[in-house]
């Protein structure tokens, strides 16, 4: 038995043009009136959108050329289409920040993809929505090449866009628009919060007040005019960019001043909608300019397909995070480059202070291992050791952070951003091109060697200081803490008995993830300008007194950011346990120290009756739980300070080399300090190493 399949023909562009605008005019009698567009579109749209493809409509116009009925019946179908479609809310809002909370637009953009907003049927919004479905459709769209674009608009016989100002026609449809964006921008630009970055302004008039005034003129103009436009050389034009310019001088310096004052997310949101919104303006004002037949012609174009554009684009959630965090980041990366330049040693002085400071950070550590060992056997439910746990974690590390001691894989966070500066400035070389990853190669060798030594010096005091505390406990209590938990804490550091590596990974991440809140901290305290408030505090200077009251604020600034960041890694590391045995997951931490300071608990719980076997798997997890920790907290944090500053990581492959090149011609540097010290090597008027 032969069993047929039957394949349907291929769509062609000359079937589909006959079968609904041939002799039939089947299209006059179709249930949904867009079908026939949406059967064009979907032929025209290509498969996949390679990089250089060109989308080629040749086929479509040599067929539209030889059938003069086809042609006449498909350009009456398309006007009818589109006849006294609003399209206004395209201009005004798609593409555009909605609202600057920043978590409630991503939800409300995530939930649009899967279930779109529908607007109206009587608008251009909707025939869009149900033809350019894709979000990739605003891609491929503009790479139809414009001489195609404008032999199909001849051939249609569409009427310039500047013939009417009726309502429901384009161009006031376009003043509409203008209308709504520069309210919008003039309304929130006098918002206190935005004012408050740019007071270089206060003195001066508002130049959106002016922009918005001389538009308007141009406007009623062109309204009142025969012609509906007016020519690019036209005075009043030219004013009106300059006005347009000095706007955008105005979003860009309050961006500018976010060194110098912070910034929070809500006035970031705020900034970057004036900024989009300007943008949108700048577009549609160039549509009110003709000086040639054939421009009339191409503004049409351009006004199409920028609308297309804007409607596929209005819910992409990549770009909106891109937009919205970059300069966040970027202020955070930049705290943490100046506390990170503390952590990468220079000098021989400079590295064996590290290596002292690291010993005193391997000294709380292995005071923290004992403690947690005895908390461990607190009887308590699992939000019970979590928080003992945390707070253990926390204190301690706030401890190391007030002494000045060191704690390693702590600082690759911070480094990562001092690494990005060199790369962006070119600090150690004032050149370009080699001689800018050759600084960053040179710096890199100083955060491995710096990061090495911390590493030396909390291991190897970690484990003394563990092992004196549980025989000093045994020794006058007469009991071993670690007789019953020995097995598992050796268990626990092997990369083959356990998931020791994933664990070290999660550590990782959360020293990150202190860097970010350290960031963060110092940008929101400058921005709410804690220092000033706390100096100026009538309170405070009455009973403490101004001297008082200044070195408050001056400790406060310094330390504060520090604390918090601290704080919250304790937390995170002392919760993660916890967390996993509520949710049924293998969640934990593996930390180079800790672990050092527990394989010392581990032996001595054991009598020191233990295999070599497992002493060596041990003993290599330790380095291979210092190295995770390492590589993913550098890996997230050089990941977000490229982002932060726009800096491809296509760079990477460039640095690399650089690296390698250095490695070969000085393998010492990245182990010991080799290079005489650079007293003038300086970041924003800060050293490298203070």
């Amino acid at each position: 038995m032969k069993l047929y399949f039957k394949t349907k023909p291929k769509a062609t562009a000359a079937g589909i043009l006959t079968e609904f605008f041939g002799a039939s005019q089947s299209w006059r009698e179709t249930n949904d009136r867009l079908e026939p567009l949406v059967e064009i579109i979907q032929l025209i749209r290509p498969a996949k959108i390679k990089k250089g493809i060109t989308v080629d409509l040749q086929e479509i116009i040599s067929f539209l050329k030889q059938n003069h009925s086809c042609r006449q019946q498909f350009s009456i179908y398309l006007k009818e289409v589109l006849k006294d479609r609003k399209f206004n809310k395209i201009l005004s809002d798609a593409a555009i920040l909605q609202d600057v909370d920043f978590i409630f637009e991503v939800k409300k953009r995530i939930f649009a993809k899967f279930l779109p907003y529908q607007p109206q049927k009587d608008t251009l919004e909707y025939v869009f929505n149900q033809v350019f479905h894709l979000a990739n459709d605003g891609i491929w769209i503009g790479r139809i090449p414009l001489a195609q674009l404008a032999e199909l608009y001849d051939l249609l016989k569409f009427k310039s866009i500047y013939e009417s100002m009726e309502p429901n026609s384009v161009l006031s449809e376009v003043l509409i628009a203008q209308h709504l964006l520069i309210q919008r921008i003039s309304g929130r630009a006098m918002e206190t919060d935005v004012i408050k970055m740019v007071p270089e302004y206060d003195d001066l008039e508002s130049p959106f007040s002016a922009f918005e005034k001389e538009l308007y003129l141009i406007e009623d103009f062109i309204i009142n005019s025969d012609k509906h436009y007016i020519p690019s050389n036209d005075i009043s034009f030219a004013q009106l960019l300059v006005l347009q310019k000095q706007c955008e001088g105005f979003v860009d310096k309050a961006f500018h001043n976010s060194s110098k004052y912070g910034i929070s997310l809500r006035v970031n949101q705020n900034l970057l909608k004036i900024r989009q919104q300007l943008a949108r303006l700048k577009f549609l004002i160039s549509l009110l300019t003709v000086d040639t037949e054939k421009d009339k012609k191409n503004n049409g174009i351009a006004l199409a397909l920028r609308l297309i554009k804007f409607n596929c684009y209005k819910n992409n959630v990549r770009k909106f995070i891109a937009e919205s965090t970059q300069l966040i980041s970027y202020e955070i990366t930049q705290h943490t480059a100046k506390t990170g330049e503390r952590y990468i040693t220079e000098s021989r002085k400079e590295y064996f202070n590290m290596f002292k400071a690291s010993l005193g950070g391997g000294f709380i550590v292995g005071i923290l291992c004992i403690i947690k060992i005895l908390l461990s056997k607190v009887d308590t439910s699992y939000f019970g050791h979590a928080f003992i746990y945390s707070m253990n974690y926390a204190f301690g590390f706030i401890a190391i952070y007030l002494l000045g001691f060191a704690l390693a894989t702590k600082q690759p966070a911070m480094t990562a951003a001092a690494l990005i500066k060199a790369l962006e400035e070119g600090v150690l070389q004032q050149g370009r091109g080699a001689d800018k990853y050759k600084a960053f190669a040179i710096l890199f060798a100083r955060v491995v060697r710096s990061q090495l030594i911390a590493f030396f010096g909390n291991v190897i005091m970690a484990f003394p200081v563990s092992l004196l505390g549980i025989w000093l406990i045994d020794y006058f209590f007469h009991y071993n803490i670690a007789a019953s938990k020995w097995e598992s804490l050796l268990i626990d550091l092997s990369p083959i008995h356990s998931l020791a590596i994933f664990h070290a990974a999660i550590a990782g991440v959360f020293l990150f993830l202190s860097g970010i809140i350290s960031g963060s901290v110092a940008n929101r305290d400058k921005h709410n300008q804690v220092y000033f408030r706390i100096t100026e505090h009538p309170f405070l200077k009455r009973n403490f007194g101004k001297a008082r009251t200044v070195k408050l604020a001056k400790l406060y600034e310094q330390r504060w950011a520090g604390i918090i960041s601290n704080f919250w890694f304790g937390v995170f590391m002392g919760s993660a346990a916890s967390i996993g045995l509520f949710l049924g997951l293998d969640l934990d931490i593996r930390h180079i120290t800790f672990a050092s300071g527990n394989l010392a608990l581990a032996l001595y719980g054991a009598n020191y009756v233990v295999s070599n076997y497992m002493i060596f798997w041990g003993v290599f997890g330790i380095g291979l739980i210092g190295l995770v920790n390492f590589i993913v907290s550098f890996s997230l944090s050089l990941g977000l300070a490229f982002r932060s500053r726009a800096i491809s990581l296509f760079e990477l492959r460039f640095v690399t080399v650089s690296i390698w090149q250095h490695f070969k011609s000085k393998p010492v540097s990245f182990f010991f300090p080799t290079e005489r010290k650079i007293d003038h090597l300086k970041v924003d008027d800060t050293k490298i190493i203070s």
